[in-house]
């Protein structure tokens, strides 16, 4: 792995972590309802549980792009990338919400395509 390509994982990691760091702990807060949309306070406290289970497994596809930083291995990160990718497109699809893509899918792609080029 090269530096361009650690600091894109670095990037798309960092995302990840804060959107673990929204569903985990900032959900029912002003910033975690604003930052996803949410239609209230109440409803925000009726599915923290979810997003907490959300961002969990959120977590874990920032772990996994760390670990392969870790031991410098480009496959791994492909397939941790791939994941956020996939996840992005289907999260912007089910809820209709653009700005999943534009932050969780586009900068995985532009990563998998910088370690499939470089």
């Amino acid at each position: 792995m090269n530096i361009i390509q650690i600091i894109l994982i670095g990037l798309v990691t960092v995302i990840h972590a804060y959107i673990v760091y929204l569903e985990m702990f900032l959900w029912t807060t002003r910033k975690g309802i604003k930052a996803f949309g949410l239609k209230s306070k109440e409803f925000a406290e009726e599915t923290k549980v979810l997003a907490a289970n959300q961002g969990l497994y959120n977590g874990f596809l920032a772990a996994g792009l760390i670990w392969s930083i870790i031991i410098k291995n480009t496959d791994t990160a492909l397939f941790f990338l791939i994941c956020v990718f996939v996840a992005g497109i289907y999260g912007a699809y089910s809820t209709k919400k653009k700005n999943i893509l534009y932050i969780q899918s586009i900068p995985a792609l532009i990563s998998v395509i910088v370690l499939l080029k470089l």
